[in-house]
């Protein structure tokens, strides 16, 4: 089998992590996959902001938690180290679908590396909210930007789950 679709197929999200920081060389060669997923036109909309603060990660949690509806103390980032934050350009018709394909290009990296990774929504309502959107400005962002998503990153704390029976019924042909 083809290595590409092998890990397509072989990848898994990750919900419990070790507290170890990865090494900055393996967060960067995640982040470089996300920069070359597809994009609308290839315009390269997406920007991704890697953090590995431990007390930012804290403060982003508890937010999304609250989001989400979850009691305090609920932890939606797992305990992973490292939360990559990937963001559109409002204004860009694919921008979407362009940070969706960063992220699975990123998950998909982490895995091929031995990292454990998962996809954490509410980043869209996170940077709606002005201390975010002052964050971004901070960093020298302009623009408007949409939340897309966090991907979250560690040395996995538990086996790898198994993979779902795939449901029937989801491929038509046209012959």
């Amino acid at each position: 089998m083809n290595e590409v679709i092998k890990a397509m197929i072989e990848r898994r999200s990750f919900r419990k992590f070790k507290p170890d920081m990865l090494p900055k060389e393996i967060i960067d060669e995640v982040i470089n996959a996300g920069l070359y997923a597809a994009s609308g036109m290839g315009k390269q909309n997406p920007i991704i902001i890697s953090v590995t603060n431990k007390e930012f990660i804290a403060k982003l949690a508890k937010i999304n938690a609250k989001i989400a509806g979850w009691e305090e103390g609920f932890d939606p980032f797992y305990g992973a180290p490292v939360v990559l934050i990937v963001l559109a350009d409002k204004n860009w018709f694919t921008g979407v679908y362009d940070g969706s394909l960063v992220i699975g290009n990123m998950m998909l990296a982490a895995d091929t590396l031995g990292i454990g990774s998962c996809w954490i929504h509410r980043a869209k309502e996170e940077f709606e909210m002005p201390e975010y959107k002052d964050l971004l400005k901070s960093l020298g962002i302009e623009g408007e930007w949409e939340g897309i998503g966090h991907c979250i990153l560690g040395y996995p704390d538990m086996q790898k789950p198994e993979p779902p029976v795939r449901k029937e019924n989801r491929v038509y042909y046209i012959n």
